[in-house]
């Protein structure tokens, strides 16, 4: 499929054209020329006037509901709510009905998902049923074309069952992916202990509880010489632990939320369940750091937790109401509403998430497969039923208006124009 994308500012660190404006040529999948173009007979051309172009987005962190909760969200949904975000690539975790846990399970995500020009990753669990108390088949999960394990949104409690998963998955160098909440501290708690959860009237739950957790983590990787990612961390000390860890060699690593980098529990006074997300909206003190620990790379990647639930899951009491939002599609409004510029944006979101994974990093480069996200940071667009793609409205930003959009994706042979 021939294209040619006019008038953009590549925005890729490992290009020889980073930061440079031009023209970029698609021809049967590949990029055949970077520079001042004309147009061809027999190819499309698509005016970015003014706009950035990076590799292709890639989120960890995301949930379709297939198999088993396909009336909050499918593979088709999922995959066409990714592209209008600029996703080509998602890790989609494996919290289904049944759980993701068996090398036929991975299967049957990959073929769902082939042919699609979003490329879907399955994450196989960590436990069988996510119960923490046996290992799923790993091995076979990862043969079978698992990119990483994790129980989601389930933290492992049991400090034996963490070790012993760790030792097995660095047998055959598995990533192991983890959600950090000390259960006995958290408790029944639903959103950040501070000022703000007294004067709600509503129990807090204290960033204790993921800080614990996380130096838990830490102390059985370094035991066992292993490598280990943090989903979603939330805190100021969250940050500051890794950033020590990551200094004395541990062999960790780590995610935020992009609304974590711009929502605060203030937010939560009128009680709206679209914001009840988990870990919970924290303080300003908090986001403040997490921002810092982005640019001084102690934070790797963003990820968007995109998690669709259907609306009497979340239009109900907030104390009874399902965490989570969906997610993809207000990426990148996000973070140019956080004040992170492009390049890191194409780092955290585009090429450090893919190396997590040891997958293969698009390259803005001639002769390089073309797989790369165009989007304009000023344009305006509003949010609403009309342009949502997913099955799911769980978003506490529909019905606004956006600032930053995606005007065109491509991947595998494959684009659309947003």
């Amino acid at each position: 499929m021939n294209l040619l994308v006019k008038n953009i500012t590549i925005v890729d660190p490992q290009s020889n054209f980073n930061k440079q404006q031009c023209d970029l040529r698609v021809v049967d999948g590949k990029i055949k020329n970077i520079g001042k173009l004309e147009a061809e007979k027999n190819e499309s051309v698509f005016d970015a006037e003014g706009a950035f172009l990076t590799p292709g987005f890639f989120d960890l962190n995301c949930v379709a509901g297939d198999p088993g909760y396909e009336t909050k969200e499918d593979i088709e949904t999922l995959t066409a709510t990714a592209k209008a975000g600029g996703f080509t690539g998602l890790a989609l975790l494996p919290q289904a009905n049944p759980v993701v846990q068996s090398k036929s399970q991975v299967e049957y995500i990959i073929n769902k998902a082939k042919n699609n020009l979003v490329d879907v990753m399955p994450i196989g669990a960590i436990s069988q049923n996510r119960e923490a108390k046996e290992l799923a088949e790993l091995f076979d999960m990862q043969r079978a074309g698992a990119v990483a394990f994790s129980d989601g949104d389930r933290a492992l409690q049991d400090d034996g069952f963490m070790s012993r998963a760790l030792q097995y998955a660095k047998g055959f160098d598995a990533l192991l992916m983890v959600y950090p909440e000390n259960k006995s501290i958290a408790g029944k708690s639903q959103i950040n202990e501070s000022k703000n959860s007294v004067l709600l009237g509503m129990k807090g739950l204290p960033a204790l509880a993921e800080e614990m957790h996380i130096a838990r983590d830490i102390f059985l990787a370094t035991y066992n010489e292993t490598k280990i990612h943090i989903n979603n961390i939330s805190t100021a000390g969250s940050v500051s632990l890794i950033r020590k860890a990551k200094k004395d060699g541990v062999q960790v690593t780590c995610d935020v939320t992009a609304h974590h980098l711009v929502f605060t529990e203030e937010l939560l006074n009128d009680f709206d369940s679209n914001y009840k997300v988990k870990p919970p909206l924290r303080g300003k003190a908090d986001v403040k750091a997490l921002i810092a620990g982005l640019k001084d790379g102690t934070i790797d990647a963003i990820t968007s937790q995109h998690r669709p639930e259907e609306i009497e899951f979340k239009s109900v009491e907030f104390e009874i109401a399902h965490y989570g939002i969906i997610a993809l599609q207000t990426v990148l409004p996000l973070l140019l509403k956080a004040g992170l510029d492009v390049s890191l944006i194409a780092e955290k979101l585009a090429i450090n998430p893919r190396k997590l994974l040891n997958l293969n990093i698009p390259v803005i480069e001639e002769g390089a497969e073309a797989n790369f996200t165009v989007f304009a940071t000023d344009e305006k667009w509003m949010y609403n039923a009309s342009s949502n793609y997913s099955k799911s409205a769980n978003n506490p930003l529909m019905g606004t208006e956006l600032t930053g959009k995606v005007i065109l994706v491509y991947n595998n042979n494959q684009y659309q124009e947003n």
